[in-house]
């Protein structure tokens, strides 16, 4: 396989980006966990932005990374960063860090909220019951946020391939409404889940919606153009894009079967790959040579989001091509609204987490797991640029709907709303 290796990005800094300032929080002191990589998680990373903009000053705990301080200071921001390893290697090891990292982040608040109490904290799943580190503040007044990213009962599903009657899968159901009983609010990324938790967990009014928008400061506004596509020359290349985890739910072998398919009838086609490398990749570039497509496939390593922006915008199509299972069925992928922010067409599958949000005139679908089908949107997106550039005017009205800017007013007015409740 051809592959073309960039070194890793460094990450932004830890500051958080400049925002429109207000005051709605000023004075206000939040706590905030995260079993992630800061600032390379990108929703706790939006989060905070918006807390700090607004005046809060945050206490963050989350998991050491590379070179980054144990300890940091930024404008409203105090970082505690705990040295656990993150590696993905069963379910006791998984049991292992998480009850280390809840231990240690309930201690730390608890001595703090002591010393000066919290009026806030902001727990970030997963797992769900890292909700237990905000007990003592909880108990001393201080409202709390149980921000949902995944439901872990349909990833445990996904990752470990058991089925919905399994006993981890019952105890991680049970958990999960413990979990959300313990919170003041619970948000979640997109219509779906909010659906899942309301039908097993709480009330649905307990529950808003706040979606993984892309930042529209990185990934701005950019309308659908047929600029240098309808009179695209038949020797230039085609290029479709895959940017995201390479981990076998989220089918890129899917990708790259497709491109075996279309390769005689789209010719310039190539498969450009954008992410951090994994065991799974390792085996596609080997399945990309089973398919004699190793010639157009490139890998290209991880992209921080502010350099994906120029690949994006480099690109003819962008790829979601996700294999069919209990968690990508419900998942809403950003990738959608960042391709389609730079007025990239995308194909993504027609699965209960897209459709909430899109129709068929503002997306090419295709049936996911389906790498036929897959590939006959692909010969159909480079064949119909007039139609393509249709369903990408469409579908950045409903992107229009979900900016970040919009977003972050709804977490705000959120945060504000059980704070005012408080007082």
């Amino acid at each position: 396989m051809s592959v073309m290796m960039a070194s890793r990005d460094q990450a932004s800094s830890a500051h958080p980006a400049s925002t429109p300032s207000g005051n709605r929080l000023a004075g206000k002191r939040v706590a905030m966990v995260t079993f992630s990589l800061y600032p390379f998680d990108s929703r706790p990373r939006r989060a905070i932005d918006a807390l700090v903009s607004e005046g809060a000053a945050i206490d963050l705990i989350c998991l050491a990374s590379g070179d980054a301080p144990c300890r940091e200071r930024a404008k409203g921001l105090n970082i505690l960063r705990i040295p656990i390893n993150h590696d993905r290697r069963g379910k006791f090891q998984y049991a292992y860090r998480y009850s280390a990292f809840i231990l240690i982040s309930s201690v730390v608040f608890a001595l703090r909220a002591l010393v000066r109490r919290y009026d806030l904290v902001y727990v970030h799943n997963m797992p769900d019951i890292l909700v237990l580190s905000a007990m003592i503040p909880k108990a001393l007044g201080a409202k709390v946020v149980l921000d949902l990213h995944d439901p872990m009962p349909e990833l445990m599903k996904t990752i470990f391939n058991v089925p919905d009657a399994s006993k981890n899968v019952q105890l991680l159901k049970r958990v999960e409404k413990f979990s959300i009983a313990r919170s003041d609010l619970t948000i979640t990324v997109n219509i779906a889940c909010k659906r899942i938790f309301s039908s097993r967990s709480c009330p649905a009014e307990k529950i808003a919606v706040v979606m993984n928008s892309p930042d529209d400061r990185i990934f701005p506004y950019c309308p659908a153009s047929l600029d240098g596509v309808a009179n695209r020359p038949a020797q230039n290349r085609f290029v479709i894009m895959y940017h995201g985890s390479l981990v076998e739910r989220n089918g890129l072998e899917l990708a790259i079967d497709a491109l075996a398919r279309v390769r005689h009838k789209v010719p310039a086609a190539e498969l450009r790959v954008f992410g951090a490398k994994t065991s799974f990749l390792e085996r596609m570039m080997e399945f990309a040579k089973e398919k004699n497509v190793q010639d157009i496939v490139h890998f290209f390593g991880p992209r921080r989001h502010e350099d994906l922006v120029n690949e994006i915008a480099a690109c003819d199509l962008g790829v979601i091509p996700n294999q069919r299972n209990a968690f990508t069925d419900i998942n809403t992928p950003t990738r959608i609204f960042e391709y389609l922010s730079l007025g990239k067409p995308v194909i993504a599958p027609s699965t209960p987490g897209i459709t909430d949000y899109f129709d068929a005139g503002s997306l090419l679908f295709f049936e996911s797991g389906d790498a036929g089908d897959l590939a006959r949107q692909i010969e159909y997106a480079f064949s119909h640029p007039n139609e393509c550039f249709e369903t990408v005017q469409k579908g950045q009205m409903v992107y229009s709907k979900h900016t970040w800017t919009r977003e972050r007013e709804t977490l705000l007015d959120c945060i504000d709303g059980i704070l005012s409740a408080k007082a």
